[in-house]
């Protein structure tokens, strides 16, 4: 018993250092559209969904294939799709589901976005997360079934020629972890794309008055996940300090990397205007 134990130790530590070298995928429906994920022919999500996140994937490329809910919606398939950079750093994907502007039934899979892989990353509540842990090696004779925190580990070891395999599925509710995500799961996520993004400023600019700038500005933040750059774009539209403040604390609830909001500061010309905002976020951690 002691020997199962100190392996299963052994075992989680090596699947601990290997998330180091491996990169993560996610996928999501921009209509909804619900749908099960083939990867080199494995089934990963059995229950069709919108939003899938597949963790710890140890290639650099997988040939996928998307089946979705609705029959009438046609399959996709991409062959070798990326998961690593250009400098062959294993990275997290995301890509995105779109329907034909044409053909309501049929699909386009589109690149979205790549940063590096963030150990510390929690994924928004509304994402169905698959950890599909890099094959291992061990002794043979031992199985083992294990629960921690809510999250089922199998371990399975048939012979020390064979390779083992973890594999875990979890899905993240908003009473999942203790650790609380920054409102609405913006921080380490996805800001908005640079096209969207500066489709959103542009509508903004239009407005003829600074009140109904303001209004807009607030319609894009509580829609989309922003950087502090691009709240620093369109708080720079704004003309009065009252409606920068404003905008400001708004969109700190939708900010992907609060860290950096102090970069906000110099958009105010007074520096009572920099205390509000820096006591409004104090008092919000």
């Amino acid at each position: 018993m002691k020997f199962v134990f100190t392996l299963f130790l052994s075992c989680v530590t090596l699947c601990t250092l290997a998330q180091n070298r491996v990169g993560h995928l996610s996928i999501f429906s921009e209509d909804g559209d619900k749908f099960q994920l083939y990867l080199n022919g494995e089934l990963i999500n059995e229950e069709p969904m919108a939003n899938l996140r597949v963790e710890d994937l140890p290639q650099p490329f997988y040939n996928a294939r998307i089946v979705f809910e609705d029959p009438a919606k046609t399959e996709l398939k991409k062959q070798r799709l990326m998961i690593e950079d250009v400098d062959g750093n294993l990275m997290d994907v995301t890509y995105k589901i779109k329907r034909d502007k044409n053909m309501s039934t049929k699909m386009k899979l589109n690149y979205f976005s790549s940063v590096p892989v963030q150990p510390d990353f929690i994924p928004a509540s509304n994402v169905h997360v698959i950890h599909y842990g890099s094959p291992r090696r061990n002794e043979p004779g031992v199985n083992m079934g294990v629960n921690m925190g809510g999250v089922n580990i199998d371990v399975s070891i048939q012979d020390p020629n064979m390779q083992v395999t973890t594999r875990e599925q979890r899905t993240y509710s908003e009473t999942h972890s203790t650790q609380a995500p920054a409102p609405r799961g913006c921080r380490n996520r996805y800001a908005m794309s640079g096209t969207d993004f500066n489709n959103a400023l542009q509508t903004v600019k239009k407005q003829s008055f600074d009140d109904t700038r303001l209004k807009v500005a607030k319609q894009v933040a509580s829609a989309n996940c922003l950087s502090v750059q691009q709240i620093k774009q369109i708080a720079s539209e704004l003309s009065f300090e009252e409606g920068k403040l404003d905008f400001a604390k708004f969109a700190y609830d939708y900010c992907t990397d609060t860290k950096n909001y102090f970069n906000l500061n110099d958009i105010f010309s007074f520096s009572s205007s920099v205390d509000e905002l820096t006591n409004y976020i104090s008092n919000k951690q």
